[in-house]
């Protein structure tokens, strides 16, 4: 009978759990598209006048699954018999995908059992990088398989985008995931990046500090995006009789008119770039030879018939309701200021540790350059050729839209976050920060009683908390809640909740200050401070002092016995008498 040795068994659990996470991969891949096949089907079955069997409806599911990766489709039946390019990616299609390559490979990176000091059994799963490699490979091998089979179909994936962005997203979805099952982590720093790079992630003020811009401009992407959707809304209110004209023209069955909500619902994320991209000042094409912006729409759009475009504004300069989108990047800028100083000067944290002004400026800075680039990757696939021709061009510019996120929230976003900082560390008697005592300022306990006499109007609630909502608290009347005061007199201590001081003890009767210690030598017994009558004399004082508890003992008598103890010390240990007589009771165990 045979044994495995444990490098053995190690490399074949590694190599199932790699195994696992490529097939978590599949797995992944295959709900995504078989979750989308469903929804076509569905569609197809319901139509009365199918253009193709079901052999059509799956390859069309199968090109607008890799639609959904950021793939660009071509149609090739056309009208003119030339191929037209499809590059308008859906982004609400784009979270299913997504989410599932990132769950995949966060449970993959997470199979590892937990030991019980708190590490990872690394035999028993595979690393990170291997948990990685392996949901990616997975989940392409589907995506190249799906790109095969719709080849013949009426829409079909470009060869050149499986590459990218398709294998970039699916790989960014993967490290998400391994990320969030390492805890999400900021650091350490490549090995491969410049050595400034990496002592400045080690520190932990970096980190603080770029985490704090990243969620400035997390929030002020927030702003745009629900900025540019109110635009849209309402923009397509005012336009209500040309949008159900269009919703109703598309389409003559319940079906179909269902099928044109459903991707009208899967454009919404694309309309509200759009409204930003309006609102922040570049605006968007619609087509060749035609822009649209707050300051008007020049030349002649090449509008499709669809709903969501009834929104565009009309020819011609604008109005003071289109100049209104630029309140749009004015409130993003507001939100990107307001998040950084939230973590610049916090209200329940003392003067003294708030960030400095310039501190205050490069986070601010660096939450508009991330808001900037964040802007103009959105934008970036929001847009895109719907055809060939006048349609080439249709959606933002993103190499236009992102310096303009970046100028707006960096020119106003700066000044702002300086404002706001010197509101929250103002500190006159209305003041709305909470009573933090600084850093730098003694306790209200350690005031002096000369001062708190002087000043009889902040004696009586020195001790409370101040709020903003009450800034009268701490000039309260002379009556306080718990003791009465007499005109100009000092409140009772029940009225206030800082203890009155006890008198100094320079007045107490008999007191007498303490003399310098001697400078001989300790060991030197013959001294002064080491003699009889010195001993006997701060005997006397202690007991005295005392009240009279302590017994008369004399100085000699302490030292005989303090001799006698060391002389049995040395002697050695006391025998125990119970164990030497038998007859007498036995130790206790």
């Amino acid at each position: 009978m045979t044994q495995r040795t444990p490098k053995v068994t190690v490399r074949r659990n590694r190599t199932l759990a790699l195994v696992s996470a490529l097939v978590k991969g599949v797995v992944a891949a295959g709900l995504g598209l078989g979750s989308l096949t469903v929804l076509v089907m569905v569609v197809w079955i319901s139509s009365p006048y199918p253009d193709s069997g079901p052999g059509g409806a799956l390859r069309a599911a199968a090109g607008v699954w890799l639609l959904a990766h950021g793939a660009g489709l071509v149609r090739p039946d056309t009208l003119s018999g030339v191929p037209a390019p499809v590059g308008m990616v859906p982004l609400l299609l784009v979270l299913g995908p997504v989410w599932l390559a990132h769950r995949a490979a966060r449970d993959a990176a997470e199979s590892q059992e937990e030991l019980p000091d708190g590490a990872r059994d690394g035999s028993a799963g595979p690393s990170r990088a291997g948990a990685f490699c392996a949901v990616t490979a997975g989940y392409l091998l589907v995506v190249a398989g799906a790109a095969a089979y719709a080849r013949a179909g009426p829409l079909y994936a470009d060869p050149d985008t499986l590459a990218f962005p398709v294998a970039l997203v699916v790989a960014g979805a993967a490290a998400a995931g391994v990320w969030t099952a390492a805890g999400r982590p900021f650091g350490p720093a490549p090995s491969w990046s410049p050595l400034a790079v990496q002592e400045a992630v080690a520190r932990t003020l970096f980190r603080r500090r770029a985490e704090a811009a990243f969620r400035s401009a997390a929030a002020g992407l927030t702003v745009l995006l629900g900025g540019g959707a109110l635009l849209v809304a309402v923009a397509l209110g005012r336009n209500a009789g040309a949008t159900q004209d269009a919703f109703l023209g598309l389409a003559g069955d319940w079906s179909g008119r269902i099928a044109v909500l459903l991707l009208a619902a899967a454009l919404v994320p694309n309309a509200a770039l759009w409204g930003a991209a309006y609102g922040l000042g570049p605006g968007f094409s619609l087509g060749t030879g035609a822009t649209a912006t707050p300051l008007g729409l020049d030349g002649t759009p090449a509008l499709p018939r669809f709903p969501l475009l009834a929104a565009v504004p009309d020819q011609g300069p604008g109005a003071l309701p289109n100049w209104a989108a630029l309140a749009v990047p004015v409130a993003a800028a507001l939100a990107v200021a307001w998040f950084a100083v939230r973590r610049a000067a916090p209200a329940d944290a003392p003067r003294a540790r708030a960030w400095s002004p310039r501190e205050t400026v490069l986070v601010t800075l660096l939450s508009a350059l991330a808001c900037g680039a964040g802007t103009a990757l959105l934008t970036a696939v929001a847009g895109g050729p719907i055809g060939s021709g006048a349609l080439s061009e249709f959606g933002p510019v993103w190499w236009l839209t992102g310096p303009a996120a970046l100028v707006w929230t960096a020119v106003i976003g700066v000044p702002a976050a300086l404002l706001m900082r010197l509101w929250r560390l103002r500190t006159p008697g209305w003041a709305w920060r909470r009573d933090v005592p600084e850093a730098d300022e003694p306790p209200p306990a350690e005031v002096d009683v000369e001062e708190e006499g002087d000043d009889e109007e902040e004696g009586d609630d020195a001790g409370r908390s101040r709020r903003w909502w009450a800034p009268w608290r701490g000039r309260r009347a002379a009556a306080g809640e718990g003791g009465e005061a007499g005109p100009g007199g000092p409140a009772s201590p029940a009225a206030s909740s800082v203890p009155s001081p006890g008198p100094a003890p320079e007045a107490a009767s008999g007191f007498e200050p303490y003399d310098f210690l001697p400078t001989d030598p300790w060991h030197e017994k013959d001294g002064p401070w080491h003699g009889k009558e010195t001993r006997e004399a701060r005997w006397a004082s202690l007991k005295q002092g005392s009240g009279g508890l302590m017994a008369d003992f004399p100085a000699e008598r302490t030292a005989d016995r303090a001799g006698r103890t060391d002389r049995a010390d040395r002697a050695g240990p006391v025998p125990d008498r119970r164990a030497a007589d038998p007859d007498g009771p036995g130790a206790t165990p």
